[in-house]
């Protein structure tokens, strides 16, 4: 018989993105009007151990769908990730009457939900990383606010670097993945683009691909490097000695993590909110929200963690066939 919930509680963990405060919102409205009570859970799995939950109502999300970031804070923390610090978890979330908890956040976000889930809170992951490295999912809740505003970044870039025609590095975030690279390599017309997934290092490539161009007329040459490579600064000294060409370094950071949600974030992380209540009502446990084929479904969190996510073979091909017929 599926546990009867009550009471969901509702963190966000991790980095934040840009459309978590829209999946707050859609699942702290939806739980109420299902007769729901719903807790806030300030400042992620830190938060959970310092106690730090609030009674929430429909008029605490008001005004929060347009807002970047975590209207909950959120925060790493390492004693969640032992047995004993998941064990309290349990306790705390028993003594404040939370039945299931929505967590909203990445992989490792989703390893903390799998062990409240085992110790008996139902638990439904909510797919929240800017950088699209979830494996179940072809949509992660602040990827398309982040990748907007690295695209507009580095169109101003592009700007000044013609007019000084200079070779401009600009590194994006993603951690591990390539996603925000290869996207904007793609949408700002990069000239070349590095992803941990493809590089190989060899940086002559480089300097022969911007010398070659030069020669055929390109005023200018834009680098997107993606954070997994990383060490722009040194790149482009290196890229300058080697070529002459005056290059420039230019790292966006966490200016990806903020601002104003897409309507694509704000709508995506509605229904996934939503959708987590759903579940949670439905008794389910250990699942995570994705979205594949047009299609929001959910996942156990066991498969979900195993699966392998590689950049699109095809996406790949369009970005080089683009960048690299300049003279042709």
């Amino acid at each position: 018989m599926a546990k009867e919930i009550k009471t969901i509680g509702v963190l966000t963990s991790g980095g934040d993105a840009p459309g978590m405060n829209a999946a707050i919102r859609a699942v702290v409205r939806t739980a109420i009007a299902r007769g729901l009570k719903v807790k806030g859970i300030k400042k992620g799995y830190q938060g959970l151990l310092n106690e730090e939950i609030v009674d929430m109502e429909a008029k605490d999300v008001s005004d929060i769908i347009q807002r970047g970031g975590t209207i909950l804070g959120t925060a790493r923390c390492l004693e969640f990730k032992e047995a004993e610090g998941q064990k309290k978890g349990a306790e705390i979330c028993r003594k404040h009457g939370i039945d299931g908890i929505v967590v909203i956040g990445g992989d490792g976000s989703y390893r903390g939900a799998q062990a409240l889930s085992r110790l008996g809170i139902n638990t439904i992951g909510l797919p929240g990383t800017i950088d699209l490295d979830i494996a179940c999912t072809e949509y992660t809740i602040g990827f398309d606010t982040a990748v907007n505003t690295a695209m507009e970044a580095i169109d101003k870039v592009r700007d000044t670097s013609t007019s000084h025609e200079r070779c401009s590095i600009i590194e994006v975030m993603g951690r591990g993945a390539g996603y925000i690279a290869l996207w904007c390599g793609i949408a700002n017309g990069a000239e070349d683009i590095l992803l941990p997934e493809k590089y190989d290092y060899d940086e002559q490539k480089l300097v022969n691909n911007i010398i070659e161009k030069r020669k055929h007329g390109k005023k200018h040459h834009i680098i997107v490097n993606a954070e997994g490579i990383g060490h722009s600064a040194s790149m482009a000294k290196r890229i300058e000695a080697a070529t002459g060409i005056e290059t420039r370094a230019t790292i966006l950071g966490h200016m990806q993590r903020g601002g104003s949600p897409t309507a694509k974030d704000r709508v995506y992380a509605s229904t996934m909110g939503a959708l987590a209540v759903d579940l949670l009502c439905e008794g389910k446990t250990n699942r995570v929200v994705g979205y594949r084929h047009g299609e929001f479904m959910d996942f156990d969190i066991n498969e979900a963690l195993a699966m392998q996510k590689d950049v699109s073979p095809y996406m790949w091909e369009v970005c080089n066939s683009l960048s690299h017929n300049y003279r042709k």
